[in-house]
């Protein structure tokens, strides 16, 4: 019987705000089975490239990186934010680890082409994750705390989606524990109304569908509905769509086979 594993994705407000972020790393500290996290930071990123006069770009809510860019994410996501988390994860008595992709050589990315007129400049699409080398450092009593950086295997680093990394993990993972992939955002889960308390507590694929046709999922929801349903097709086990104050999800929307 497989292990269990939980992915955790985090968006970047979470682990920036000392209350928040101390709230987080207590409730890891309490979810059953190993554990791996990845986690944004991208209003520090902001802050820090206007003290030093660089100019942030977002184009649907994706940055553009350019180098100058670049070298703030680096700093930002792989310095300062992961390692506060990890600190804080030690002082709770986890083993943590930080890591980008390169680290290991875990994750790699190919340069995002232009898009739609778009040029992302140093964007990674993620191209491989090498589950067994993560799996070594988790079944060592690791637990993995990774930033939103690749690289692209000749030397060139890259800014990569967080959601899109998690996503690439669980399933790289799934082939070696049961994995719940763990979406962490504002809201409860899905909601059937405006009131954030009406929450659907599980969706099937065919609920899925028949909530769209009734347009009460619609949005920035769909595409996470649809990296969930991309995720159990590719053997994770269940995807959980929450608010970061319930990891464990019994408040929060579970995406079923």
């Amino acid at each position: 019987m497989k292990e269990t594993l939980s992915v955790i994705k985090v968006g970047g407000k979470i682990v920036e705000e000392p209350e928040t972020l101390s709230r987080l790393l207590d409730d890891i500290g309490r979810i059953d089975g190993r554990r791996t996290l990845v986690h944004g930071g991208g209003r520090s990123a902001t802050a820090m490239a206007t003290r030093l006069g660089i100019e942030s770009r977002m184009v649907d809510g994706r940055r553009i990186t350019d180098a100058e860019t670049l070298r703030v994410v680096t700093m930002v996501y792989g310095g300062l934010v992961n390692k506060t988390i990890v600190a804080g994860l030690q002082a709770r008595g986890l083993n943590a680890i930080g890591l980008t992709g390169a680290d290991m050589n875990l994750i790699t990315s190919t340069r995002r082409p232009i898009t739609d007129g778009v040029d992302y400049g140093y964007v990674g699409d993620v191209s491989r994750v090498d589950a067994d080398a993560l799996s070594r450092l988790i079944d060592g009593g690791a637990l993995p705390v990774v930033a939103p950086l690749t690289h692209d295997g000749h030397g060139q680093m890259l800014n990569t989606n967080a959601d899109t990394i998690a996503g690439a993990v669980a399933m790289a993972l799934a082939r070696l524990y049961r994995v719940t992939l763990v979406y962490c955002f504002e809201k409860r889960g899905v909601l059937r109304s405006a009131d954030d308390d009406d929450v659907i507590a599980h969706v099937t694929r065919a609920d899925y569908h028949e909530l769209r046709r009734q347009g009460i999922v619609q949005g920035g929801m769909i595409p996470k509905l649809d990296n969930a349903f991309r995720a159990i097709d590719a053997g994770v086990a269940e995807v959980v769509i929450t608010r970061a104050d319930d990891l464990s999800g019994a408040h929060g929307t579970h995406i079923v086979a």
